[in-house]
């Protein structure tokens, strides 16, 4: 399983500590955006939307860490402690997941 990823970026991360997490080997593959790399042909065949992390699991392309993060433990995990199965833990998850893509990131980017 491959992941494409941008150092020290949050998103990143985050899937490595997840994968870490559950126990699942990663292949690293680092992007740098300083260059641009993000937008050359071969990476935009990937992701036309040029952000980072992109997983490859077998050729299956996953964009968004969250969503990524999710589907590593639906597919790996053991148990539901890092994605609970009960309804209402999940939709904390999933609250605390989506205040970070939609509110943090989103004034984040108008810091930087």
């Amino acid at each position: 399983m491959l992941l494409l990823y941008q150092n020290g970026a949050p998103p990143s991360r985050a899937v490595q500590l997840v994968a870490e997490a559950l126990s699942v080997k990663l292949t690293l593959k680092y992007v740098d955006v300083l260059t641009k790399e993000q937008f050359a042909p071969e990476f935009l065949k990937l992701n036309p939307q040029h952000t980072l992390p992109v997983l490859d699991d077998d050729g299956f392309i996953l964009i968004d860490s969250h969503a990524i993060m999710s589907y590593l433990v639906s597919k790996y995990g053991k148990d539901d402690f890092l994605y609970p199965k009960n309804l209402q833990k999940r939709a904390i998850v999933d609250h605390r997941l989506h205040f970070d893509s939609n509110i943090l990131n989103v004034r984040g980017a108008v810091i930087v």
